[in-house]
């Protein structure tokens, strides 16, 4: 359910696959054949290395877009050598589920942003800034009078783990304490973001405080 590639190419010298509707290759170049080793009932292959390269064009793409592409990237880069974890061609289905894995889950967090940016007024959501890995949730609410920032930092791990944050109070008095309790109900796991969002709405800003 994660398979995120597409293959491109397969010939003696190397494979190519494609990533994120294009924008992310990685390059596995082959070396000799391997002795009393089979992969896919051929003789395996060994690897010499596995290349990376992003074909994102940050000045025309759209902010979720270059987060997603930097999340990316920045799990590709935690790895250290792909070619010491990945020595042979019987190593490569791993390599590919690990990271079809992260990329399955920035390519839905970037679907969670546009959304929030489509539709955030739906929930007292001001504004969605996105800066580097960090996400800026403006809230704003007549009702319970109140403004605020959430800054939000991401990393490669969402949504497993629980985001840093921090508050920054505009109007009204919501700041760390009440948003910190409210995120203490949200569990980590699938559209963390929006459902954070949805908590925020919910709980925060229908009434007066």
């Amino acid at each position: 359910s994660f398979t995120e590639w597409e293959l491109m190419e397969w010939s003696e010298q190397q494979a190519v696959f494609n990533f994120l509707y294009d924008s992310v290759t990685l390059t596995v170049v082959f070396g000799p054949p391997i002795e009393d080793e089979f992969f896919a009932a051929r003789p395996s292959r060994s690897i010499i290395s596995l290349d990376f390269e992003s074909f994102l064009d940050e000045e025309k793409a759209p902010p979720s877009s270059c987060l997603v592409q930097r999340l990316i990237f920045q799990f590709i880069e935690s790895r250290g050598s792909w070619q010491k974890k990945c020595p042979t061609l019987c190593y490569l289905p791993q390599a590919l589920f690990d990271i079809s894995l992260v990329v399955n889950r920035c390519r839905i967090l970037g679907e969670e942003l546009e959304f929030l940016q489509r539709w955030g007024a739906k929930f007292h959501l001001l504004e969605t800034d996105i800066k580097d890995t960090e996400v800026k949730l403006v809230f704003s609410s007549s009702a319970a009078f109140a403004k605020f920032e959430l800054t939000l930092a991401l990393s490669h791990d969402y949504p497993s783990a629980v985001l840093p944050f921090r508050v920054q109070t505009h109007i009204g008095n919501i700041g760390e304490k009440e948003v910190a309790a409210v995120l203490s109900r949200v569990p980590a796991g699938h559209h963390y973001l929006q459902r954070t969002v949805t908590s925020i709405h919910q709980n925060l800003l229908q009434a007066p405080r």
